[in-house]
């Protein structure tokens, strides 16, 4: 019970007789805060045993002493089987395959493929993810339905058939020899959950467009955590466009109305709850970027990561009794159960369509098309579901998305010019 009063005061709202919305009313429990501290005990309860049994590993030398038929599983899991391997340029991404004897015409279907595909992915993944976190579902003249609240089972769903259809690829295809210690991935998984959690329940707070360009701001605090974790430094280039980014969302978010609709208005939780998908999605890439230093393809890094996602969201939704509920949900509205299965759908195609952009044409080309989704998602989120947007926050969105393009061109005029560096000098890194 004393959780309760704790809860109820990080609810305030920027906006004066704002009303929190009647579905988050409900029960005591579905209040963001207290969910989130509730997963964060359940993947505590993994990780922390977990954490222990690789220190008594470790401290035992089991490399040298340890026998018998799970000495292969846990040296995998512990200790890796290679040394790390030289950084690639892009950190993350491997080496793009250049096209050999390949027509005009062929390289432009591939593009309108990977564009498509893309643009296919995320733009209903998207609004499938405003429908499900914002609307009801049953509702009919006489109920007014009920609502989706619990955003973890969502990521489960996510991540189970991501964890699927990259344990497949890998299955089918030929990988490098793995050699990074298992529980590595542990620690871009569990960032990488708490990032998708914060996106979900933040739908509940603010608009979909809001949040869309908040991920644009993301730029900085990634600059930030590069720093912190992988020691890069960046060109001037870079700083002057994070701070045009910063100045474009900061002028969509003061042009609300305090007349506007519940759903546009940004409340104090919905900012929270952004500033904690930043921070933890900052993590994950920079996390990611240093696990590339084993030899390892992006597929092999989805498998790992989501590996360890399923684990921590299974037992943590099963020590809550919130997995039963979840799924007799799916029974009661079949609408519900289609939207999330799509959205898993969307989420991982488009993950494969990453890897085959950037694969195919690079990290520049692969960022222009992800830019553009932005935009799209931004006019068809406001088409669908009546968001407004003002004078002033149209042209904060003309000045994040011009700073992103910016970002692009400097960034591919940078490695341009560092191909013809002399031997011996390296190019600052770049996000």
């Amino acid at each position: 019970r004393f959780c309760r009063p704790l809860v109820l005061a990080s609810l305030p709202t920027m906006a004066t007789g704002e009303e929190i919305a009647p579905a988050l009313q409900d029960s005591w429990g579905d209040f963001w805060l207290f969910r989130f501290f509730v997963n964060a005990a359940g993947y505590a309860s993994i990780v922390v045993p977990g954490f222990l049994l690789i220190q008594y590993f470790k401290r035992r030398n089991y490399l040298e002493t340890g026998r018998g038929i799970c000495f292969p599983v846990i040296k995998s899991c512990v200790f890796g089987s290679e040394v790390k391997s030289a950084h690639q340029e892009d950190g993350s991404l491997s080496p793009r395959a250049e096209p050999t004897e390949s027509s005009t015409a062929r390289q432009v279907f591939k593009l309108l493929f990977c564009a498509a595909g893309l643009q296919a992915s995320y733009l209903t993944w998207g609004v499938l993810q405003e429908r499900v976190m914002t609307r009801t579902y049953g509702a009919t003249e006489t109920d007014p339905g009920e609502k989706f609240t619990d955003s973890q089972f969502l990521v489960f769903m996510n991540r189970i058939l991501a964890f699927t259809v990259a344990g497949l690829y890998c299955a089918l295809t030929k990988q490098p020899r793995h050699g990074a210690p298992m529980y590595k991935y542990s620690f871009a998984s569990l960032s990488n959950i708490l990032s998708s959690w914060c996106q979900y329940e933040a739908l509940k707070y603010i608009s979909f467009p809001t949040q869309v360009l908040a991920k644009a701001s993301k730029v900085i605090p990634v600059m930030m955590m590069g720093k912190l974790v992988s020691r890069k430094s960046y060109e001037y280039w870079e700083y002057l466009t994070a701070a045009l980014i910063s100045v474009g969302v900061s002028m969509f978010l003061l042009s609300s109305a305090p007349n506007r609709h519940l759903s546009t208005v940004t409340t104090f939780s919905g900012v929270v709850l952004l500033a904690g998908y930043i921070i933890f999605d900052s993590f994950t890439s920079n996390w990611q970027d240093a696990l590339f230093t084993y030899k390892m393809s992006p597929v092999q890094m989805m498998f790992g990561v989501n590996v360890f996602s399923c684990l921590f969201t299974v037992g943590s939704l099963l020590e809550q009794g919130a997995l039963l509920e979840s799924v007799r949900f799916m029974a009661r509205h079949s609408e519900f159960t289609a939207h999330a299965v799509l959205l898993s759908v969307c989420s991982a195609c488009g993950q494969l369509f990453i890897f085959y952009t950037i694969n195919q044409f690079g990290a520049a080309v692969f960022t222009i098309i992800m830019t553009l989704r932005q935009a799209f998602a931004i006019l068809l989120s406001c088409l669908i579901y009546g968001h407004t947007v003002t004078v002033v926050g149209g042209l904060g969105i003309a000045v994040v998305f011009m700073a992103l393009f910016l970002r692009v061109y400097a960034r591919s005029r940078m490695k341009k010019r560092s191909k013809k560096l002399p031997p011996g000098e390296t190019p600052v890194q770049k996000v």
